[in-house]
């Protein structure tokens, strides 16, 4: 009898050890109070295009008028981060005949890239960029949703990224970590949230999905230029603009506004928070802001990301409108 009452306390207590290690993330965005109560307890993926800034110190400057410190320069990371080079997060792939660039790598490509950098299956995953503007926060979104596509679900994003880290006073390092090679799986590979060429030319046709174009709206009118890898000018027929630059404050820390905040935003620009849509871009970047605001802030599970963009879209000679100038 008494062995069976060890057992069971034995068993009692593990109970409440595994459960003091199974954070519950509060949404898709944490703050960095959040994340500092509960830094032990996830893995920090850290994503940037300047590797070289992980390891280099912060700049402040003092306010002439306040003598407070200011940010001007990102530096450094969150203690135990891993570095994820924002580079090497999309890849090209030959569709149809064509080279297109910037994609979803493909599943066991994607799976070893995040193995490389220390990714568990179990790990649950809180993303950091620099968090200097609306582009930092969208390769955050970008990461996000390449894990999502492929299985990954216990993850959030820090809400105005290392700027609100640093500005916040918490502390950063600048000694790169020993990352240990992690066990991560790709389980899926979830259609529901990736568009192709063929559903936006259906969505043109037929008139049933929101098409949404998150770059500035130069580019949507296609007025005066366009990106270098985009072979035409102006927008897919009947795509509303969403402005990337709308979708973050506008300096640093670069924050994602609250969703009674996003839903006035959708709603000014005549996009319906709960109606089906496809998201694009120049090259499936900037999308994912839309997309993660759409999707996980709103709670639309109606959203894809057209991975393509604008670059396969023109790439195929595919129907653009553009304003003419009189």
């Amino acid at each position: 009898m008494m062995k069976e009452i060890r057992i069971i306390s034995l068993m009692i207590t593990m109970f409440f050890m595994v459960s003091a290690h199974a954070v519950e993330l509060p949404g898709p965005l944490v703050e960095a109070g959040w994340l500092a109560k509960n830094l032990g307890q996830v893995r920090v993926l850290d994503v940037r295009a300047d590797v070289r800034s992980f390891t280099e110190k912060p700049v402040f400057v003092k306010d002439k008028k306040s003598g407070k410190e200011v940010l001007v320069r990102v530096g450094g990371h969150i203690d135990g981060a891993s570095l994820v080079n924002y580079k090497k997060v999309r890849a090209t792939r030959m569709i149809d005949g064509k080279k297109v660039t910037r994609m979803l790598p493909k599943k066991a490509d994607f799976e070893k890239f995040m193995q490389s950098v220390g990714l568990g299956q179990d790990d649950t995953v809180v993303i950091v960029s620099e968090g200097v503007n609306d582009a930092d926060m969208t390769m955050a979104t970008r990461l996000y949703w390449q894990l999502k596509y492929f299985g990954q679900d216990k993850m959030a994003i820090l809400n105005g990224g290392l700027a609100q880290w640093i500005i916040d006073g918490n502390p950063v390092s600048t000694t790169p970590g020993k990352v240990k090679p992690g066990n991560w799986k790709a389980t899926a590979e979830r259609n529901e949230i990736l568009a192709t060429s063929e559903d936006v030319a259906n969505a043109v046709k037929n008139h049933d999905t929101q098409l949404i174009d998150t770059r500035t709206v130069g580019l949507y009118l296609g007025t005066w230029y366009k990106s270098s890898y985009v072979y035409a000018k102006g927008h897919i027929p009947g795509a509303k603009n969403f402005p990337n630059e709308l979708i973050t404050m506008p300096s640093a820390p670069a924050r994602i506004p609250p969703g009674a905040e996003v839903k006035q935003l959708v709603s000014a620009l005549g996009i319906k928070e709960d109606g089906k849509a496809i998201t694009y871009c120049n090259s499936g970047h900037l999308a994912s802001g839309s997309w993660f605001l759409m999707s996980e802030v709103l709670g639309n599970k109606n959203v894809k990301l057209y991975d393509g963009s604008m670059h396969e879209w023109t790439l195929e000679k595919r129907p653009t409108t553009v304003m003419k100038m009189e």
